[in-house]
């Protein structure tokens, strides 16, 4: 296993030992009532409420976030999405389980919890439990532009889910910057990532909207690969995946981020002198392609 010095190159500049992650991808194997996009990055549950487990593609690297946002919601049913990590290849199960709790899990070697904001957080043995209990709070996106998970620094602009442009777009983003809906909500980013530690153990790390909650897991095997679970379970029905930038924020991230402090809301922008490209990336994030503009 790699010294934990060497894991820290994840969140800042990278080497060539240590290469940019491959863009995420979900597992051609998935629950019977999954159905996926030709991409791999868009997971619907097409029929009932169960048989929606996904996988990503391939193992997660130590740090690497396998983040996804809810695009579609299903009333009538009780239960949201569910989220965690596995030590099992997905291509050597003989059956998907109809869900990931209880059925994954007592396969073992698997770590899946329902998404709430109070989830087994786990203390360590030196740490008061009510100290573990409570995360620090979402920082403002402009304020703190990184997320640090114990040795890992992680770009947050993408880690926050964004509204639609609209009349209301202006209060809702700050709905989700500030971590105040409901954490299932739509358009939500819900992430997954693991810490290795110095035993030859990881804590698992789940995030909602840019705020991580803390370690849900401690003591998982970081020499074995180990993939990301997304079950799209019950009143959860679609999702799709969003990649990240690692390292120094792009050219792009940070002139939108400068625009859009230099604005009220997100419909100001169209009232600016840029090109249209430009003024849709500032809007949608990542959404478009950048189109460069003479300084």
């Amino acid at each position: 296993m790699a010294a934990p010095s060497e894991h820290v190159r994840l969140g800042g500049p990278r080497s060539p030992a240590r290469p940019e992650p491959p863009p995420t991808r979900f597992h051609q194997v998935h629950g019977a009532n999954i159905r996926m996009d030709p991409s791999g990055t868009r997971a619907t549950r097409v029929e009932s409420f169960a048989h929606g487990v996904c996988f990503s593609r391939e193992p997660l690297a130590p740090g690497q976030v396998f983040l996804v946002e809810i695009e579609e919601k299903e009333l009538g049913w009780c239960g949201h999405l569910r989220l965690g990590l596995t030590a099992l290849d997905p291509a050597n199960l003989t059956v998907v389980p109809e869900f990931s709790l209880p059925d994954l899990v007592s396969l073992g070697h698997s770590w899946v919890f329902a998404i709430t904001r109070h989830h087994n957080r786990v203390p360590r043995e030196s740490q008061p439990e009510a100290e573990a209990a409570v995360p620090g709070g979402p920082q403002a996106l402009l304020v703190e532009p990184y997320l640090c998970i114990e040795q890992f620094r992680i770009p947050r602009d993408r880690l926050v889910g964004r509204s639609r442009p609209g009349l209301y777009s202006h209060l809702l983003d700050q709905l989700y910057e500030q971590n105040v809906l409901p954490p299932t909500a739509r358009r939500s980013r819900l992430g997954v990532l693991f810490c290795p530690r110095e035993d030859g153990t990881a804590d698992m790390h789940i995030i909602i909207n840019g705020e991580d909650m803390g370690p849900s897991a401690r003591g998982l095997p970081a020499a074995r690969p180990l993939y990301a679970v997304v079950d799209v379970f019950a009143s959860t029905k679609s999702v799709r995946l969003v990649q990240l930038e690692y390292g120094l924020p792009s050219l792009q991230t940070l002139c939108r981020l400068v625009i859009q402090r230099s604005v009220v809301h997100r419909l100001a922008i169209d009232g600016l002198h840029l090109p249209k490209g430009l003024k849709d990336f500032c809007k949608w994030g990542c959404c478009f392609r950048f189109v460069p503009w003479p300084l």
